[in-house]
């Protein structure tokens, strides 16, 4: 089955990895036919195991293992994907490159996305809405100085997280095809 992983921290804040050494390493741990897509951690991949936390941890382990980085893989199949353009409120209002799918670990509950909403109220003009295992965002004045960061959003929602815009997820949806 086609899938895609969406890895956090990787080509930022010091942790580079070559796509080529990336791909080398997955097909080396059971991965087939790897594609990487632009330089920032996006993989698309098969893989026999139909768990996508067994294939999460895997691809983790592998990648702390043969690079030394930690990082965070979000599994998706392309039905997420899809979702996660076509779901995303925000598509078609905010600017593609501003509104943001942040694939999450798990699913948070309502309290600790309303936890979310209630503290990040007058932080920035951010627009938030939940979806399966993801949050939708519109960084309506760009991402680089919202105070939406990644850690604030892991401790109200108890989980981890990774974001791709919705211009970069449309390309990566149409390799998945």
């Amino acid at each position: 089955m086609r899938r895609a992983a969406f890895l956090s921290s990787i080509n930022v804040g010091g942790n580079r990895l070559g796509m080529a050494e990336l791909r080398e390493g997955l097909v080396g741990a059971g991965f087939s036919n790897v594609e990487t897509v632009v330089a920032s951690g996006n993989v698309l991949f098969d893989h026999p195991n139909s768990s996508d936390i067994a294939v999460s941890e895997l691809m983790t382990a592998t990648i702390l293992e043969r690079f030394a980085i930690r990082t965070f893989a979000a599994v998706r199949t392309v039905q997420d994907v899809r979702a996660g353009v076509e779901g995303n409120p925000f598509t078609g209002i905010g600017a593609d490159n501003l509104v943001h799918t942040h694939f999450l670990e798990r699913q948070p509950d309502e309290a600790a996305f309303q936890r979310l909403c209630a503290d990040h109220a007058g932080r920035g003009p951010e627009r938030l809405a939940i979806g399966e295992r993801c949050l939708y965002i519109d960084y309506v004045d760009g991402v680089g100085n919202s105070k939406l960061t990644a850690a604030f959003m892991e401790k109200r929602l108890g989980c981890r997280g990774t974001a791709r815009n919705v211009r970069s997820l449309a390309r990566i949806l149409a390799k998945m095809r």
